[in-house]
């Protein structure tokens, strides 16, 4: 009863209240809600753990201009505000159709290096919570973390004038191949690729897809103690299991790695059948690794509403009202109680 009490006075609660439910959480890092503003520029800031210096006010970028040279600077009249969103504010990622101009909202690797948020490295858990408002079902986007996909692999676009390999952490996604437009947790123990392909595979997914038009709590937890990397969507971690994975176009990469004998998840990860694997749990995946930990100069930086890539794809048009990071895993009631801030 007091639980429910709880939920309802949060999801009816003041934006004190509401930003309160989120920095009181254990393991808070930082809080982009969009309300809170730099007052000399008006840039976006964040909400830290008291004590906490570090500079994590938010550049809007146009990173097909930083890496390819094409295209005109982004500025913040790029990501319009609208009075939505958990926290009463959130930002617009309308569509853009000019191929040379990629806007994002980031924090320099300059500045969240060695930050709360910059979590990597031995015995490190992340918990990563966005509340969003998908506008249309329009594929796979991702929508925050420390994410760079590298501008390395020249077949996905033209090639760049600044080359960098992969610089992943974690991040969520709306899907990718895993699963078409559900919540998903993308984590790497390397930066680069996994289970012997070009690309980062180590992902958890949800059956469900995140819903158009209406506001959504998604969430990712990396549980370092636990081996398991798992996506929520509203305050709901669904178990979920691919039948026959080494036919999947996304979760072929774990399957044959598990044929290999190069990825043995416990049992209670896979079915299998005369020596075959017969399916795969892939909510909560099973990723028994410390998040990949950049060199002194290299890393990626955080972003908000997509991520450094060399496909310069679109973003899905949408409303992001709140991105939260906790340095620790928080646990299914925690998750929970954070989503009803969407109600």
């Amino acid at each position: 009863m007091l639980a429910t009490i709880l939920l309802v006075s949060l999801s009816a609660g003041t934006y004190d209240q509401r930003v309160s439910a989120v920095t009181g959480t254990p393991g808070f890092a930082a809080l982009w809600d969009f309300v809170k503003r730099d007052p000399a520029d008006q840039r976006f800031d964040a909400w830290k753990s008291p004590g906490d210096q570090t500079d994590l006010r938010l550049e809007v970028v146009n990173y097909v201009r930083d890496y390819w040279g094409e295209g005109r600077a982004a500025t913040y009249a790029d990501v319009p505000v609208v009075n939505e969103g958990p926290f009463g504010k959130a930002i617009h990622l309308p569509t853009q159709t000019d191929p040379t101009f990629r806007p994002l909202l980031m924090v320099p690797r300059s500045r969240l290096r060695g930050s709360r948020i910059d979590v990597h490295g031995p015995g490190r858990s992340v918990t990563l919570v966005v509340w969003l408002k998908r506008l249309a079902d329009s594929g796979n986007h991702a929508v925050a973390g420390i994410w760079h996909e590298g501008t390395d692999l020249r077949e996905r676009g033209p090639e760049a004038k600044r080359v960098e390999r992969g610089q992943r952490q974690y991040a969520i996604f709306s899907g990718l191949a895993a699963n078409n437009g559900a919540s998903a947790a993308h984590v790497s123990e390397n930066g680069a690729s996994s289970f012997g392909d070009k690309y980062a595979r180590n992902i958890s997914v949800t059956p469900e897809k995140i819903p158009v038009g209406e506001w959504t709590a998604v969430a990712l937890v990396f549980d370092n103690r636990k081996d398991t990397v798992t996506s929520y969507v509203d305050g709901k971690a669904t178990e979920y299991w691919i039948p026959d994975p080494a036919a999947h176009p996304f979760f072929q990469w774990p399957a044959g790695a598990w044929e290999r004998g190069e990825y043995r998840p416990p049992k209670s990860f896979v079915r299998t059948g005369q020596g075959k694997l017969a399916a795969l749990k892939v909510n909560p995946f099973w990723f028994p690794h410390d998040l990949y930990t950049p060199g002194a100069d290299a890393g990626g930086p955080f972003t908000i509403g997509r991520v450094i890539h060399m496909g310069r794809n679109g973003t899905s048009p949408g409303l992001i009202g709140g991105v939260a990071v906790f340095d620790r895993a928080l646990s299914r009631r925690q998750i929970r109680r954070l989503s009803e801030l969407v109600r």
